[in-house]
């Protein structure tokens, strides 16, 4: 199923204080590109990135990113990766990763799961 292409995002800027890292929301931002469907929420505290209505990475309120990995794949990168399983709510999320800031400091670091977030999110049927 097609979701609707991109259309202006704006310049990225957000009014009032923001509680995430705004060059690593714009270091995304520039990775993610011209992504079909792609749209930015403010949710879990953060700025999120979504394709097609689903949450592929989010510059996070705690540092450093959460990522949509799928659940098949979750334990495997919490075994190979510094990334945790995130916890929201108090409870750990199946198919949710955190990467902290320290390990997407460069752009190779960031690239890999910015790929594997929208390769994610692209793969979910969409939303809206």
């Amino acid at each position: 199923m097609a979701c609707t292409p991109l259309t202006g995002r704006g310049n990225g800027a957000y009014a009032g204080p923001v509680a995430y890292d705004v060059d690593l929301a714009q270091r995304i931002r520039t990775l993610v590109g011209l992504q079909r469907g792609l749209s930015e929420k403010r949710m879990f505290g953060g700025l999120a990135f979504l394709i097609c209505g689903n949450v592929a990475i989010a510059a996070s309120s705690q540092g450093g990113v959460l990522v949509r990995v799928g659940r098949e794949r979750s334990d495997e990168l919490v075994d190979t990766t510094k990334a945790s399983v995130a916890v929201m709510a108090g409870r750990p999320r199946a198919g949710w990763l955190r990467v902290a800031a320290e390990d997407v400091r460069t752009r190779r670091q960031l690239t890999k799961w910015v790929d594997l977030g929208v390769d994610v999110a692209r793969s979910l049927p969409a939303k809206g």
